[in-house]
C-alpha cells in the first residue's frame, strides 16, 4: 500500500511538473522573478516594521474572517488603504501601508466602538490587495433595525390595559413576544418603577420591576423565548449580541413628548443565561427641591444654614439607593443662580440641569473622579459636586478644594452620618485638615409613602409600640415636646387602584443631619475618633437621628412604621 500510495505521489508530482515544463523560457523567468520580486517587498516591509515598533504580516495567505472583513467597510479600507484582518471580543488588527494620524483615529473609533484593543501591523501592498478581492465575496445580509421605538400612542394604549400588577400579569400572557419589551417599558412607565429586571432561571425568564425601591414580581415568561428577547434588548442598547460570557452596559434615548427617557441596559452572565436590568432615568424630569426633600424642624433649619455658606463640605451618606444624588441635585437647585458657576462631576449623569456645568467619569479613558476634580478646579467654579468619594486622592483634593473658596458637595458609602468621619480618617485623609473642611454630614434612607386614597389608621402590636416608645424616649426634648405620647397614632394604606394594590405610592426621605462643632472637631483633632462618640455628641447637640425621623413621620401619616423599621433599623 505504501508503495502504491509513492508511485501515486510521484505521478502526482509529476503532473504537476508538467504544466511548469510546457511553459516557455520566458514565461518561467517572468514567474521566477515576481517571486523573487515579492519576497523582496515583503522583506523590506518587514523590515520597515521591525524599524517603527511594529508588526509585520504577510496576509497572502493569512485566514481572514467574513467578520474581520465586516470590521472596515469595503469603501473606507480602499480609501485609507487598511484592512481588519483579524477581529475578536478582545483584539482587532489591523494591516496598512503606513502609520498616520488618520490611521490612528480610525483604530481608536474602532477600539471604542467595540471595547477592544487595536494593534496595528505594516503589510505589503500585496497583501491588501489579496484582502481587498475577499471583500468581492462577502454575502450580502439585510441591515438589522436596531430601533425600536415606544410612541406615545403605544404608551397610552397600554395605561388603559395596565392599572395594576395584576393587569399587568395578564397583559404579559397574551402579547406577542416580538411586542413584549415594548410592553415592558411602557408599562414600567405607567407605574412609575425605577428598575426592570429580568432574569433566567431554570424554567423560565423571571420579570420584575422596582416600584418605590421594593421589587415586584410582574411575569415569568417561557424559557424557549429567552434567546430573542435577550437579542432584541440588546438591539436596543446596541450592544455585541454575540457576547454571552462577559458584562455590558449601553443605553438608549426614548423620544417623547413628555420629555426624553434615558434606558440603562446592564447584562450579566448567570448560570442559566444573561440577567439583564434597565434603569429608567427621566431625564427632562424637572426633579424635587430642597423644599420638598422631606426635611422637617430643626434639620431643615441646620441643613438650609451650611448650605447657604460660601464654601465647605457637606457630604450625605447611606448605601446604593438611598437617596444621596437626589438630595445633592436639590441642593444644587437652591443654589443654581445666575451669578455662580456650578460645575459636577458624576458618574453617570442622571439628570441634565440647566445652568450648571455636568462632566460624567469614564474609567476607560482614565477619567476619574480625582483627574476630573483636579480639571474641575481649573475651571474658576464657586460650588463643585463629585458624585462619590471613593479614595484618598479624591477626598483630599475636594478637602482642599472646600478649603480654598469652594462649596463642595459629595457623597461616602457609610451607613449614617457619624460613620463619615471614621470613614473619611480610614482613606488617610489628615485629621487637621478635616475638621475645618466639614460643614455638614447628611445620613439618610428612603422609605416608601402611604397612599393618600386608601390611608386607614393602624393597630400595632404590644412589641412595636414598646420599641417606638423606646426610641421616641431618646428623641431631643424640643421633639418630645411635639407629641401627644399618650396618644399615638400611626396609619398605612390598605390597597387600592391609585396604588396598584400596594398601599404606597412614592418615597420620601428619613434624615439626620448633624453640622459641626467645637466638641465634634476637638474630637476629631484628639486622634481617638470612635463613630460611636460622634453620633453620641451629635445626639446631645439635637440630631434626630433616622429612625426617629421616621417615626415622626409616621405620625403625621406620612409613612409606616414598618417601612421605617425596614430602611433604618
Amino acid at each position: 500500500m505504501s508503495d502504491f500510495n509513492n508511485i501515486s505521489d510521484l505521478l502526482g508530482e509529476k503532473k504537476a511538473d508538467t504544466s511548469i515544463i510546457n511553459q516557455s523560457p520566458t514565461a518561467k523567468f517572468g514567474r521566477k522573478m515576481t517571486q523573487i520580486s515579492l519576497k523582496e517587498k515583503e522583506k523590506e516591509v518587514a523590515e520597515k516594521a521591525a524599524s517603527l515598533g511594529l508588526d509585520y504580516q504577510d496576509l497572502a495567505s493569512f485566514p481572514v474572517s467574513t467578520e474581520a472583513l465586516r470590521t472596515i467597510p469595503e469603501n473606507i479600507a480602499q480609501d485609507k488603504k487598511v484592512v481588519c484582518y483579524y477581529s475578536s471580543p478582545d483584539l482587532i488588527k489591523l494591516g496598512t501601508l503606513e502609520k498616520n494620524q488618520d490611521i490612528e483615529d480610525l483604530a481608536f473609533q474602532l477600539g471604542e466602538r467595540h471595547s477592544a484593543k487595536v494593534d496595528l501591523s505594516l503589510v505589503s501592498q500585496n497583501s491588501l490587495s489579496h484582502v481587498f478581492k475577499l471583500y468581492k465575496n462577502l454575502p450580502i445580509i439585510k441591515p438589522i433595525k436596531k430601533e425600536i421605538n415606544i410612541t406615545d400612542e403605544e404608551l397610552e394604549k397600554y395605561s388603559a390595559d395596565v392599572s395594576d400588577l395584576d393587569s399587568l400579569k395578564k397583559q404579559f400572557e397574551i402579547v406577542n413576544i416580538t411586542d413584549i419589551l415594548t410592553l415592558m417599558v411602557a408599562s414600567a412607565l405607567r407605574m412609575d418603577a425605577s428598575d426592570i429586571h429580568v432574569e433566567a432561571e431554570e424554567h423560565g425568564i423571571m420579570v420584575r420591576y422596582r416600584i418605590d425601591g421594593v421589587l415586584h414580581e410582574v411575569s415569568v415568561l417561557p424559557i424557549d423565548q429567552w434567546k430573542r428577547f435577550i437579542s432584541r434588548i440588546k438591539l436596543l442598547a446596541n450592544l455585541k449580541i454575540n457576547i454571552i460570557d462577559k458584562p455590558q452596559d449601553g443605553r438608549v434615548t426614548l423620544k417623547l413628548t413628555k420629555g426624553d427617557v434615558d434606558v440603562r441596559v446592564s447584562t450579566m452572565p448567570t448560570i442559566y443565561g444573561e440577567s439583564v436590568v434597565m434603569r429608567i432615568l427621566h431625564t427632562a424630569d424637572k426633579g424635587i427641591t430642597f423644599d420638598e426633600l422631606g426635611l422637617t424642624g430643626e434639620a431643615y433649619i441646620r441643613l438650609k444654614r451650611e448650605v447657604e455658606r460660601p464654601n465647605g463640605m457637606i457630604m450625605t451618606t447611606g448605601p446604593t439607593g438611598s437617596g444621596k444624588t437626589t438630595t445633592l441635585y436639590s441642593i444644587l437647585r437652591t443654589l443654581n443662580k445666575p451669578g455662580v458657576k456650578i460645575i459636577t462631576l458624576e458618574d453617570p449623569i442622571e439628570i441634565r440641569m440647566k445652568g450648571v456645568n455636568q462632566s460624567q467619569v469614564d474609567a476607560s479613558h482614565n477619567y476619574t473622579f480625582a483627574k476630573g476634580l483636579k480639571s474641575i478646579l481649573r475651571q474658576d467654579p464657586d460650588i463643585c459636586m463629585v458624585g462619590e468619594i471613593r479614595d484618598l486622592e479624591t477626598a483630599e483634593i475636594a478637602i482642599q478644594a472646600s478649603l480654598t473658596g469652594h462649596l463642595m458637595l459629595s457623597t461616602i458609602h457609610t451607613n449614617d452620618a457619624s460613620g463619615a468621619i471614621p470613614r473619611f480618617l480610614s482613606m488617610g485623609v489628615k485629621p487637621f485638615l478635616l475638621a475645618p473642611a466639614l460643614n455638614a454630614i447628611i445620613g439618610q434612607r428612603l422609605v416608601r409613602r402611604i397612599c393618600p386614597h386608601c390611608v386607614e389608621e393602624q393597630e400595632l402590636d404590644s412589641a412595636t409600640l414598646q420599641r417606638v416608645g423606646e426610641i421616641i424616649e431618646g428623641m431631643p426634648e424640643k421633639e418630645k415636646e411635639k407629641l401627644d405620647t399618650a396618644n399615638l397614632k400611626f396609619y398605612h394604606g390598605k390597597g387600592c387602584k391609585k396604588c396598584s394594590g400596594l398601599g404606597y405610592k412614592g418615597r420620601v426621605g428619613i434624615y439626620e443631619i448633624f453640622a459641626m462643632n467645637k466638641e465634634v472637631e476637638d474630637n476629631i483633632l484628639s486622634g481617638k475618633v470612635s463613630e460611636y462618640a460622634i453620633k453620641e455628641i451629635a445626639i446631645k447637640n439635637g440630631m434626630v437621628t433616622m429612625v426617629q425621623d421616621g417615626i415622626l413621620k409616621a405620625l403625621d401619616k406620612i409613612t409606616t412604621i414598618e417601612e421605617t423599621f425596614r430602611v433604618a433599623e
